[in-house]
């Protein structure tokens, strides 16, 4: 790899991903259907043992249909950091992937409680009035993360 930059990595132990999931506050929800993929930037809520998601969907939403037809799931957190050295920016990431299901209705929060465990939901061209809120909830099943260590 003559002429190639590179950076060294390692893997975090259990409670430093733990640390990331608590305090990162958006990632990407990758979901499938078929031999397609979809990724959804959002917001979460990690309580220790599993995330939570609010969604904004209307009923013809590509996003229902991708998050109906997914058997796995898979969400990333990440982030860069400033740091001393000369490259300038040290990098970590999270992945979990497990079982997506929408909470049932004995599980709704109410508006206050959403609130404040989510970031506001972004709006791109629909009617909020149009809009159904839907709680879904991760089962971790797997969760690893690496950062880059100094050289």
């Amino acid at each position: 790899m003559d002429n190639v930059e590179y950076a060294y990595e390692r893997g975090l132990d259990e409670a430093a991903v733990a640390e990331r999931l608590r305090t990162a506050e958006t990632g990407v929800l990758s979901l499938a259907r078929g031999g397609d993929a979809y990724g959804v930037v959002l917001g979460h809520h990690y309580d220790g043992d599993r995330l939570l998601f609010r969604l904004g969907e209307t009923p013809d939403s590509e996003k229902r249909a991708f998050r109906e037809a997914t058997g796995r799931a898979c969400y990333v957190v990440y982030g860069t950091e400033e740091t001393d050295d000369h490259r300038g920016l040290a990098s970590w990431s999270v992945v979990v992937t497990g079982t997506l299901s929408e909470l049932p209705a004995e599980h709704d929060l109410s508006a206050t409680a959403v609130n404040e465990r989510f970031p506001p939901i972004r709006v791109f061209g629909e009617d909020p009035a149009e809009m159904d809120l839907a709680l879904l909830e991760l089962r971790i099943e797997s969760a690893t993360g690496r950062e880059t260590v100094p050289p």
